[in-house]
């Protein structure tokens, strides 16, 4: 089972980094591919709105006159055609671009142009220029630009006499302005991923809890055969007595292994009432009746009822009741079992051939009552630690049965201790001791 619970991790591990790396590699050719539609567009926009502005080019211009006189250059000043730069302002060609650019779905896309003219020297300056146009067209890196000759048409007054000007356009942050236009698409597919990771977290988590539960449950029928066993096996060797001619003949040895049965059937019924009462909890049926507790008193009987115990191991209590304040409210029997729970827990869990000693003592505030039993049993690592709260749940300690029970009533106490609006923490040294503290709220007063 747990073989194939590592090879289906793994599976689904490796399918969710191939999903992953088929997302990022489709994202990216997405981009490049909105990247080269966008270039493409902005260049048939650019080239139309060339060929409109070209449209106008050809007319020519009179040179001035001085002095009444022909000047030297009169002849090249009345046949000098007048330029793209000249004719159009900034803002008409912008209008051009915009209205162009919403014909190809280039809609609110930023941009700058700029015109500029070469001479036959080769000189070249630009005539008209958007307002970040030369900023824009330095940044070759993020920037995308193109240009397009403005050429007179064949057959115009103007050809092949005018100045040579060229349209430049430039977009700035091309990746940018696609991320921008893609964000809807990226965002569904980074969702989906997490949708994904999401899935296979639950799905490995789940897995980790059925493992989980799969071993309390063997651990449950383990104890649970263990601890019926004994009883079982005790009321068979009675039954089988009483059936002795020796015994049936002597009353007082019938009352004895009949006392023995009762005794064994007792002990069987706590048992399943203990199971019985996991199961309450667990379906949160148990209703607390809620009343006026003193503590101390609580503790002090819960005490008495270990004394035969802790004499037989040569053990003892050692009480510090220092509480000012000792009344809260709760349920009177469950309160008791908590405390019997925690005191029965540093009894069975004493090391071996160590006289047990348990230290109950009590402190309050204004607000809160403090409870704290300390032993000096075997401990408990940090794993066990974190665990014991846990139903059916129980530490190993070598052979598992060395300690009798089912694993369930830390969990009883801890359920309780919150029922009650408190709170309990653990600190434990392995092979020193275990302390548990139990905050409960004080009885307000009326």
């Amino acid at each position: 089972m747990k073989r194939i619970f590592s090879v289906i991790t793994v599976l689904i591990t490796l399918s969710l980094i191939g999903l992953i790396l088929i997302q990022v590699s489709w994202i990216n050719n997405m981009v490049l591919l909105r990247q080269e539609q966008i270039k493409h567009s902005v260049e048939e926009s650019t080239k139309k709105v060339g060929n409109e502005l070209s449209m106008h080019k050809g007319g020519f211009s009179t040179g001035p006159a001085k002095r009444g006189f022909l000047t030297e250059d009169f002849t090249l000043e009345l046949f000098k055609p007048v330029t793209i730069g000249q004719r159009f302002d900034v803002e008409e060609i912008r209008k051009k671009f915009l209205r162009v650019f919403q014909q190809h779905n280039l809609k609110n896309i930023d941009f700058e142009f700029g015109i500029a003219s070469f001479d036959r020297m080769g000189n070249n300056v630009f005539e008209k220029i958007s307002p970040n146009f030369i900023t824009a067209y330095e940044d070759t890196l993020n920037n995308f630009s193109f240009n397009w000759g403005l050429e007179a048409f064949s057959g115009t007054a103007g050809e092949n006499l005018g100045v040579n000007e060229v349209l430049f356009v430039v977009i700035p942050n091309l990746k940018s302005l696609v991320l921008k236009d893609l964000r809807w698409r990226i965002a569904a597919s980074v969702l989906f991923t997490i949708i994904i990771l999401a899935a296979f977290y639950l799905t490995v988590r789940t897995m980790l809890r059925q493992k989980k539960i799969g071993e309390i449950k063997n651990d449950f029928i383990n104890n649970m055969t263990h601890e019926f066993k004994t009883p079982i096996a005790t009321i068979s060797l009675a039954v089988d007595a009483m059936r002795n001619d020796k015994v049936i003949g002597s009353p007082e040895k019938l009352k004895y292994f009949s006392g023995i049965i009762k005794e064994e059937n007792q002990r069987m019924n706590r048992q399943v009432e203990t199971i019985l009462k996991a199961s309450q909890l667990e379906k949160q049926e148990v209703n607390l009746l809620l009343k006026p507790v003193q503590v101390h008193q609580v503790i002090q009987d819960v005490v008495e009822n270990f004394a035969l115990q802790l004499e037989s191991k040569k053990g003892r209590v050692e009480l510090t009741l220092q509480a000012a304040d000792d009344l809260i409210e709760a349920d009177e029997v469950h309160f008791s079992n908590l405390v019997n729970n925690l005191v029965d827990n540093a009894v069975k869990y004493a090391r071996d051939n160590v006289p047990p000693v348990i230290k109950i003592s009590t402190g309050s505030s204004a607000k809160k009552f403090v409870l704290r039993i300390e032993d000096n049993g075997i401990g408990m690592n940090r794993d066990t630690q974190k665990r014991i709260f846990e139903r059916f749940y129980r530490a190993h300690t070598g052979n598992v049965h060395n300690v009798k029970g089912f694993g369930l009533g830390l969990s009883y106490v801890k359920t309780m201790v919150e029922a009650h609006q408190g709170e309990i923490k653990v600190e434990s040294t392995l092979g020193k001791g275990t302390v548990f503290t139990v905050e409960l709220p004080l009885k307000k007063l009326s």
